[in-house]
C-alpha cells in the first residue's frame, strides 16, 4: 500500500497533468472556430471546380486533345497513394483512422497485384504506415514548421505529383484525409486525383450544365484547370485535416481532463482513508498506554 507521502505527491501531479490538458483543450477549441471556417470556405470553391473541369470533360469526351492527367495513360497497374495525417498527437484516433483507412486499401491493391507507392503528408501518419510499409513510402512532406496551411503548401504537393506522374512513376493518385463534419465526427475519405474523378452528376448538381463556347479550346483549358485542381483538392484536404485534428483533439483532452478529476477523487479518497487509519491507530495507541499507567 502506498505511503500518504506517495499519495500526496501522485495527487499534485494528477492536478498537473488535468491543468495541461484543460489549457490543451481551450487552445484547441480556440483554434478549432477558425480551422472549421477555413475548411467550410474552401468547400464552395473546391465542388464548383469540380463542376467546371465535369463540364468541360463532357464537351472534351474522349477527344484526343484531353489532357492525360484527366484521361490517364490507359494503365492500372502502379498506384500512389497520397496519405494526409496530423503533424501532431494527443487528437485521440484521429491520425489511426486516417491510416488504417489508407493501409486497408494499400492491403487490397497488393492483393491484387498491384504495384503501390506511398506520400508521407504528416509526421503521424509516417509513423504509423512505416511499421509495415517502409519500403513503400517514397516521400515524405513535412508540415511541422507551419503555423497556418497555405495554398502554396498544397501547390507545392500537388507539383510534386504531376511531376510524378509526368515521369511515369504512377498510373493512379488517390488522396486519403479526414473530411471534417463536427467536433466528434470526422469522416476518413478517399480523393482520386489522377485521372480526375469527373463526375456526370456534378454540374447538373450544381447549376454549371449548361452549353457553352471554349477560348481557346476546352483541351487547352483543361490543361490548365487539372493541374490547378489537384492543388485545391490537395488544399482541400490540409484544410480539413486540420479542422478535424482541432475537434478530435479537443475532444481528446476533454477526456482526459474529466479522467484525471475522477482520478483525483479516487485518489483522495484512498488518502482520506488511510490518514484516518493512521489517526485511529494512533489515538488507540494513546489510549492504550494511558490505560496502562
Amino acid at each position: 500500500m502506498p505511503s500518504l507521502k506517495d499519495l500526496k505527491n501522485r495527487i499534485a501531479s494528477v492536478k498537473a497533468t488535468q491543468k495541461i490538458t484543460k489549457a490543451m483543450k481551450m487552445v484547441a477549441a480556440a483554434k478549432l472556430r477558425r480551422a472549421q471556417e477555413a475548411a467550410e470556405a474552401a468547400r464552395p470553391y473546391s465542388q464548383r471546380m469540380s463542376a467546371v473541369l465535369s463540364n468541360i470533360a463532357q464537351a472534351v469526351g474522349a477527344d484526343d486533345s484531353a489532357p492525360r492527367l484527366m484521361t490517364g495513360n490507359g494503365r492500372d497497374q502502379t498506384h500512389l497513394l497520397v496519405v494526409c495525417t496530423a503533424e501532431r498527437g494527443l487528437c485521440g484516433g484521429f491520425n489511426s483512422q486516417i491510416a488504417r483507412f489508407a493501409r486497408d486499401h494499400v492491403r487490397k491493391l497488393l492483393a491484387d497485384g498491384k504495384t503501390v507507392k506511398i506520400i508521407c503528408v504528416g509526421k503521424k501518419g509516417f509513423d504509423i504506415l512505416r511499421r509495415e510499409f517502409a519500403s513503400l513510402i517514397i516521400d515524405r512532406v513535412d508540415l511541422r514548421e507551419v503555423k497556418k496551411i497555405g495554398f502554396e503548401n498544397a501547390d507545392l504537393i500537388g507539383k510534386k505529383i504531376i511531376g510524378l506522374f509526368e515521369k511515369g512513376e504512377f498510373d493512379v493518385c488517390t488522396l486519403f484525409y479526414s473530411e471534417f463534419k463536427s467536433v466528434i465526427s470526422q469522416v476518413p475519405t478517399a480523393l482520386q486525383l489522377v485521372p480526375a474523378a469527373v463526375s456526370t452528376d456534378a454540374a447538373a448538381e450544381t447549376g454549371a450544365a449548361a452549353i457553352y463556347e471554349y477560348e481557346p479550346d476546352a483541351g487547352e483549358i483543361l490543361s490548365d484547370l487539372i493541374p490547378r485542381n489537384i492543388s485545391v483538392q490537395v488544399f482541400r484536404a490540409l484544410l480539413e485535416n486540420v479542422a478535424g485534428e482541432m475537434g478530435a483533439k479537443m475532444s481528446a483532452m476533454d477526456n482526459a481532463t474529466r479522467n484525471a478529476g475522477e482520478m483525483i477523487n479516487k485518489l483522495t479518497l484512498s488518502y482520506n482513508r488511510q490518514r484516518q487509519a493512521q489517526i485511529t491507530k494512533e489515538l488507540i495507541e494513546i489510549i492504550s498506554g494511558a490505560e496502562a499507567l
